[in-house]
């Protein structure tokens, strides 16, 4: 570095270098940490009327540690009923809609499998309880993607293997498109966390017929197997 001889120009360029470092220093921080906020109604023109209407009036906006936003809109009420297994975390039925998610960037499933930017219906659902599956993820429980193209009646209810077929549209392979759904152990709703395990979780609360029920839902992150 050269010498600076002249004291005024020097501590111009002291301060210089300090304004840019602390710019560079709140630009990482501003794209390193996710944050949620509250947005309008899905005016998304992919998403058929009979699903918007089936969504309530307010979503979630996640900005991811990348910078790049998804949003998630719940349902306006889901019907509780007692968990379909025993390992379950949720006391939902299978294949109950659980809202849309909106990808602005390409994305990844909880498998590491591409998902093309775009809006998909989300369904609930149990990894198989075998030997294939048996330790791949913390929870059995997953919302799997659907195309929203292909999934416009919300009230519909699929079997697994219905469930999956659909879902390997997503995905383009034999496997679905899941997202997995952890433990709501938050202590503020709606808000975001990245765990140990740099899963990118948000957590929202769904009405229900019997009150709110507390969801955790991992929007970005692959669960090692």
């Amino acid at each position: 570095m050269s010498p600076c001889f002249d004291r005024e120009s020097c501590s111009r360029g002291i301060h210089r270098k300090v304004a840019l470092t602390l710019l560079l220093l709140l630009a990482a921080n501003a794209i390193g940490a996710p944050k949620v906020e509250i947005v309008g109604p899905c005016n998304d023109a992919t998403v058929p009327a009979s699903v918007k209407k089936a969504l309530a009036p307010t979503g979630y906006r996640v900005t991811l540690d990348d910078g790049s936003p998804l949003d998630v809109w719940p349902p306006a009420q889901v019907q509780t009923s007692n968990k379909p297994r025993e390992d379950a975390t949720y006391p939902l039925a299978l294949s109950v809609f659980l809202g849309v998610i909106h990808f602005t960037r390409n994305a990844r499933d909880a498998r590491g499998n591409a998902i093309s930017a775009g809006t998909y219906t989300l369904r609930y659902g149990l990894q198989p309880n075998d030997g294939n599956h048996l330790g791949t993820s913390p929870t059995p429980d997953f919302l799997l993607l659907v195309p929203v193209a292909a999934d416009t009646n919300p009230a519909q209810t699929y079997s697994f293997d219905q469930l999956v077929l659909l879902s390997q549209q997503v995905t383009g392979k034999r496997h679905p498109a899941p997202f997995n759904l952890v433990p709501a152990d938050a202590t503020q709703f709606p808000s975001v966390t990245t765990d140990p395990d740099d899963h990118t979780i948000l957590f929202f609360k769904v009405k229900t017929q019997s009150g709110d029920l507390p969801i955790g839902l991992v929007v970005k992150g692959i669960t090692a197997e």
